[in-house]
């Protein structure tokens, strides 16, 4: 079943609703801190200062999506699916057969879940009623120090014209959702910035009591999905053995996304692109809207079908405050959609996004249809290790080590990838690697191991021309 979700923003946008569900006015008011994030623990930062933004809260209502009931279109039903052979480049004048992808020496730098997908966050199995005769309309679901808090519903039998939010305490950020057609089928709901989500059952209007005496009707909750805070994720890491190291290669000079705004003016612009995926509750890697249409771009290691990216949360504008700071703007989240398009040896994955209305604003990406050339000045933005974006390769001295290293390295294929030491790390996977020159993607981030590599931009335009 598909979702009709309304979310309740009153910081960095205000938005208001008109005409039909399909049409939203939207407002800028300014980006303001409203919340925290919790970093990784490798960062080095002075203090946590907890900031809540409290302003006017207005409504976005998404349109109606279509019914998980129908059946939902498989990956070779949906998407095109096939096997990628790179033309043949000429090869470097030293030319040296890299690790082998996924081994030790060169990661996957999303390799830390099942699946490909660096971790940051755990379910928890639970089982909370809300019942119509005797259970409560309030539940509350407290996880201290948690970075986010997503509910999973097994049953949600209400009446037609009652609804669930599920929202902060201050309800600054709220989703709703109605009663669907099958009262027995899954779901998750948006997940909600901090650390506590409430769920509220809101009844229709019901003069003659006839709903009250429908005692199998209620809400079932059947499991959570909790971020992990500062400490489980310093454990989560120590625990993450061989293999799985961070690929940052000499000092990390990747910085937070907002310190390039004066300095980098158009590095920070084009960051505002790239969005947090949040996979099955609790994985993570980033990905970026591609040209003008409702596309979005990542690894098919991280992303493979149309039923993977429907519970995928994608996060735009997830950045600081403040350079150096812990305040972070309220994210704009949307729910994936359908993928349209993923090959295995390119590693890459399209899809669309449910509400694009609600995040156009944010910009995009174009691929560089030129073959990428050594020395070639670079810069990635990112979500490392889940942190707000960052970005490697700021300009003078400091980017030195952000530059093409091989324009033709071997990825999951000979020629297919180039190759660069522009610190990233687990989350990163999907990034767009883009070149100071053009402004524009020449690779698709996937592997780590200092050399760190990325798909060819040129392939993936090529391929992908009919969709963008």
């Amino acid at each position: 079943m598909r979702r009709k979700t309304g979310i309740v923003i009153g910081t960095c946008a205000a938005f208001a609703l008109a005409g039909t569900a399909t049409a939203v006015v939207v407002t800028r008011a300014g980006d303001r801190p409203v919340g925290i994030w919790h970093e990784s623990p490798a960062v080095a930062r002075t203090q946590e200062v907890a900031a809540q933004a409290k302003a006017p809260a207005a409504t976005i209502e998404e349109s109606a999506r279509a019914e998980r009931a129908t059946a939902t279109p498989r990956p070779s039903e949906s998407a095109s699916v096939s096997p990628a052979t790179p033309s043949a480049a000429a090869p470097s004048a030293t030319s040296v057969a890299p690790p082998s992808p996924g081994t030790r020496k060169r990661p996957i730098e999303s390799a830390k879940a099942t699946g490909g997908r660096e971790r940051i966050g755990e379910l928890v199995p639970v089982r909370r009623v809300l019942e119509y005769l005797t259970g409560p309309k309030v539940e509350k679901f407290h996880y201290p120090g948690a970075s986010y808090v997503k509910v999973h519903f097994d049953r949600m039998a209400m009446l037609p014209g009652d609804y669930l939010t599920v929202s902060n305490p201050e309800g600054t950020e709220s989703y709703r959702y109605d009663a669907p057609k099958d009262p027995e089928s899954s779901r998750w709901a948006m997940s909600i910035t901090g650390e506590t989500a409430v769920v509220r059952m809101h009844r229709a209007v019901n003069p003659l009591g006839l709903g009250d005496l429908l005692g199998d009707l209620g809400v079932r909750v059947d499991r959570v999905a909790k971020g992990f805070d500062r400490t489980e994720k310093a454990s989560k890491r120590q625990k993450a053995g061989p293999g799985r190291e961070e690929s940052v290669c000499g000092a990390d000079t990747s910085s937070d996304a907002v310190c390039y705004q004066s300095a980098d003016p158009v590095a920070y612009t084009k960051s505002k692109a790239i969005a947090r995926l949040l996979i099955n509750g609790t994985e993570l890697c980033t990905g970026w809207r591609v040209g003008p249409q409702n596309r979005m771009i990542t690894n098919n290691h991280c992303l493979t079908s149309t039923t993977e990216a429907y519970d995928t949360e994608v996060w735009f504008n997830y950045q600081c405050a403040k350079c150096g700071g812990y305040d972070v703007f309220k994210p704009t989240k949307v729910w994936g959609d359908k993928v349209l398009a993923t090959d295995k040896t390119l590693d890459y994955t399209l899809f669309s996004v449910d509400g694009f209305a609600t995040v156009e604003k944010f910009g995009y990406l174009t691929f560089d249809t030129g073959r990428p050339v050594r020395g070639q000045e670079l810069y990635v933005p990112q979500h490392p290790a889940g942190e707000p974006t960052k970005i490697a390769g700021a300009k003078g001295d400091k980017a030195s080590n952000c530059a093409v290293e091989n324009p033709d390295y071997t990825g999951y294929t000979a020629h297919s990838d180039i190759s660069y030491f522009c610190d990233t790390a687990g989350g990163s996977s999907g990034s767009p690697v883009l070149s100071r020159r053009t402004n524009k993607v020449v690779a698709l981030h996937h592997f780590g191991g200092c050399p760190n590599s990325g798909v060819r931009g040129d392939l993936l335009a090529a391929r992908l021309r009919t969709y963008l």
